[in-house]
């Protein structure tokens, strides 16, 4: 009687763990819904650009109280993004106010940290999202001679340091809508793959041997001084007057991923 009990007993016991194998091995996993905003530079430049796999594109532009982006460059913005990328069901732009960030100046990890906390739009369905953040402190990497205007830091994610815009024109503020838009435009090529970022530009002989990532036009959007400048650079953009455009060899670029 006592070996049919232990015999029961045995199997009682390795019932239970098959049971708990099979629980654990049909266990859901759950994925982080932030993942595909959470990649490298240049990774999603083809989605962008193309209806391939994303139909539109949502731009989400957080900013806190008086660094929000100019009328002028949220109208250039558009302008630049239906020139250049196909999305038929259409390009919205949404506006997220948030509290003004303490800690200034900020680091690029610093900036990532923002913007996990602040930002509310990713990719879903057939819609891809990017987040633009105008911060209202500086770059980390500023020295006496040269400021940083913005960086694009992922795959979907770009920082405007506002208040260095600011700083820069505060004695002609007329000048500010051309420095942002110009620095935008440039940041948002970056994230589209420009220039040669991800090394399958079709076009790599136009890429800046000493300012690498970069056009070697100089008055192409892609030129390496709508993102970092010295005070010569400064007034070389702003005696332009107006927002540089991409040379023909950056469009054909977007072009072969997708673009328009």
């Amino acid at each position: 009687m006592r070996k049919i009990a232990g015999k029961i007993m045995l199997l009682l016991g390795l019932f239970f763990v098959l049971f708990a194998c099979k629980s654990d091995d049909t266990e859901e996993i759950v994925e982080d819904p932030t993942a595909e905003n959470k990649k490298a530079l240049g990774t999603s430049a083809e989605d962008i650009l193309s209806s391939d796999t994303y139909n539109s594109i949502t731009v989400e532009i957080a900013f806190p109280p008086t660094f929000g982006p100019t009328e002028t460059a949220k109208i250039n913005l558009r302008n630049f993004l239906e020139e250049r990328i196909n999305k038929p069901g259409g390009i919205n732009i949404v506006e997220t106010p948030i509290p003004l960030q303490d800690g200034s100046p900020f680091s690029i990890s610093e900036v990532r940290d923002i913007e996990d906390e602040v930002r509310t739009q990713y990719t879903e369905g057939n819609d891809i999202a990017v987040f633009i953040y105008f911060s209202g402190g500086k770059s980390s990497n500023d020295t006496q001679t040269t400021v940083t205007l913005g960086t694009a830091y992922r795959n979907t994610s770009i920082v405007i340091f506002q208040s260095t815009l600011k700083t820069l024109t505060q004695s002609n503020p007329s000048n500010l809508p051309v420095l942002e838009s110009t620095t935008l435009n440039h940041e948002f090529g970056h994230i589209l793959g420009l220039t040669n970022i991800q090394e399958d530009d079709i076009h790599i002989d136009h890429e800046d041997p000493v300012n690498q990532k970069h056009c070697i036009v100089e008055e192409c959007l892609m030129y390496f001084d709508a993102t970092s400048v010295t005070r010569s650079m400064l007034d070389r953009m702003l005696g332009r007057g107006m927002v540089p455009v991409l040379d023909p060899l950056c469009i054909e670029d977007l072009q072969a991923k997708g673009g328009i």
